[in-house]
C-alpha cells in the first residue's frame, strides 16, 4: 500500500497484482484495493508454484518457505502481465533488511536476475539504499521522492501509514502458511511421503489432527484426518472426495468427524475406527460402534475403545 501511494503521489498510475495459491490468498490485497481505490488484478499460480516448491533453487527458509524463488516466480508472472497490459515497470513494498533471508540486498538481486525482470523492478520504500534503476534514470520516476528505509523496524512505515490515513493494515508477521512449522511438517509429509500435490489435500492440511497410518517405507499411502471441533469437522467434510475417501463418525457419541484418505485396506479402516472412538467420551476398554461411509454406501464397524495417547507417535 505504501509503495503504491508513494508512486501515486508523483502522479504515476499504478495497478496491483496479487497471486493466490493454497498457501496464501488475496484477501488483504482485496481489502487494500477497496480502501484505496487502486485497481487489483488477481491470478492463481498454484500449478507453477507447486513445481517451484518441490525443488527451489535457493532452498527453503526455516520451514517450507522458498521465499527467494517465490518472489522470483511472482515477479516473472507480474512481468508477463506488465507486457500484456503495456505497463512500464514493476514495483513492490519490499524493504532492505526487513527479512533476514529474502530481503537482503543479495536476495533482492537474486530475485531480479532469476525472474527475468532485471532492470524493471523498483522498490520505492528502499530505493535510496539500492542502485538507481533504469526507470529513475529515464525520468519515469522521481528518485528524490523515494525512500531509503533499511532494517526490521516498521516505525517509518507506521508513520507513513498515518500520513496517508491508512488505519487498517495487515500485521507485519505471518501471512504465508509455508512459514508455519506445524503446517510445513504436514506439507512435507504430503509431498514426499503421500507423494501427492492434489490441491484439496493441501487444503486439508489446514484442519484437524493428521495421522500417518503407514510407515514411510510402505507402498500404501494412508492418512487419517480427524476434526478437533465443529469448525474443523465442517471444513474437513467440505473437502471430502466421496469416491476416494472414507468418512468415519461414532454412531452415538458426539466427537470428531474423520476422513481416511490414500490407499487403505481393512486393517487401516479398523485402526482408524478405533482411533476415532478414542477421541470421543467413550471409556477406554468399552465397545464403540463407528459408522463408515464411502461412495454413499454406509456400514458399521465394532471396535474396542483404546486410549487416545496410544496414537501420539502416528500424529504428523
Amino acid at each position: 500500500m505504501l509503495s503504491a501511494l508513494v508512486l501515486k503521489k508523483q502522479g504515476i498510475e499504478v495497478t496491483w497484482v496479487s497471486f493466490e495459491t493454497p498457501f496464501f490468498s488475496s484477501e488483504s490485497a482485496r481489502k487494500a484495493s477497496a480502501r484505496t481505490g487502486i485497481e487489483l488484478i488477481t491470478r492463481d499460480i498454484t500449478q507453477d508454484y507447486m513445481e517451484m516448491l518441490l525443488a527451489p533453487r535457493a532452498g527453503y527458509g526455516k520451514n517450507m518457505n522458498p521465499c527467494m524463488d517465490c518472489h522470483a516466480l511472482m515477479f516473472a508472472k507480474a512481468g508477463d502481465l506488465m507486457k500484456e497490459r503495456g505497463f512500464h515497470f514493476l514495483f513492490s513494498g519490499e524493504v532492505v533488511g526487513q527479512r533476514p533471508k529474502s530481503q537482503t540486498k543479495n536476495a533482492l538481486r537474486y530475485v531480479e536476475k532469476n525472474s527475468g525482470m532485471d532492470g524493471y523492478i523498483l522498490r520505492p520504500l528502499s530505493a535510496l539504499c539500492l542502485p538507481e534503476t533504469p526507470m529513475e534514470k529515464q525520468g519515469l520516476v522521481n528518485r528524490e521522492t523515494l525512500l531509503g528505509i533499511n532494517g526490521r523496524s516498521r516505525k517509518i512505515q507506521m508513520d507513513m501509514a498515518r500520513e496517508f490515513k491508512i488505519r487498517d493494515y495487515p500485521s507485519p508477521a505471518g501471512g504465508c502458511l509455508l512459514t508455519d512449522p506445524g503446517f510445513s511438517k504436514r506439507l512435507r509429509d504430503l509431498l514426499f511421503v503421500q507423494e501427492t500435490r492434489e490441491v484439496r489435500q493441501i487444503h486439508l492440511l489446514k484442519h484437524g489432527r493428521h495421522f500417518r497410518l503407514n510407515s514411510p517405507e510402505s507402498t500404501d499411502k494412508c492418512k487419517l484426518i480427524m476434526g478437533r471441533n465443529k469448525a474443523d469437522n465442517k471444513n474437513i467434510l467440505s473437502l471430502v472426495d466421496p469416491e476416494k475417501d472414507l468418512r468415519l463418525r461414532h454412531t452415538s457419541l458426539p466427537g470428531p468427524d474423520a476422513v481416511l484418505t490414500g490407499k487403505f485396506g481393512r486393517e487401516q479402516v479398523q485402526t482408524a475406527a478405533a482411533m476415532l472412538a478414542s477421541y470421543t467420551k467413550a471409556k477406554p476398554g468399552t465397545p464403540s460402534e463407528v459408522r463408515i461411509i464411502q461412495n454413499e454406501k454406509e456400514s458399521l464397524i465394532q471396535v474396542t475403545t483404546p486410549v487416545s495417547s496410544e496414537f501420539q507417535d502416528l500424529m504428523i
